[in-house]
């Protein structure tokens, strides 16, 4: 007996997809109300479009990001620290940089070295 093949677009392959990962509908449900058969077929669109299965981790990060109001005071304090730590940090090495890029260009230009030697003495 022949079985019937069902060609879907990659438009609906990718609608059935997002349904799956966006919503908490399970394969086998989306199997049975799409009429798609086969047990991996939608494993093997999700491989297809770059995808994956959310995991618990992912699902318990994204929760506890999302509860930004029930964080303390003193957390959203350590936060906004951190955060102005972080621009400090990256300004610092923009600087660092720009300097070093001073000095090669000096060194190069005006061909005198002004880096110290590792192994002078003083």
């Amino acid at each position: 007996m022949k079985r019937k093949v069902n060609h879907f677009t990659d438009e609906f392959r990718f609608q059935v997809v997002h349904e799956y990962l966006n919503t908490g509908i399970s394969q086998k449900q989306l199997q049975e109300k799409y009429s798609i058969g086969g047990n991996n077929c939608i494993n093997n669109w999700m491989r297809k479009f770059g995808t994956s299965e959310v995991t618990v981790e992912q699902i318990n990060l994204q929760q506890a990001m999302s509860k930004d109001e029930e964080k303390t005071p003193r957390e959203r304090k350590l936060e906004a620290k951190v955060k102005e730590l972080e621009r400090a940090l990256e300004q610092e090495r923009l600087r660092t940089l720009a300097l070093d890029t001073m000095i090669n260009i000096a060194e190069r230009d005006l061909k005198i070295s002004i880096r110290k030697k590792s192994g002078t003495k003083q």
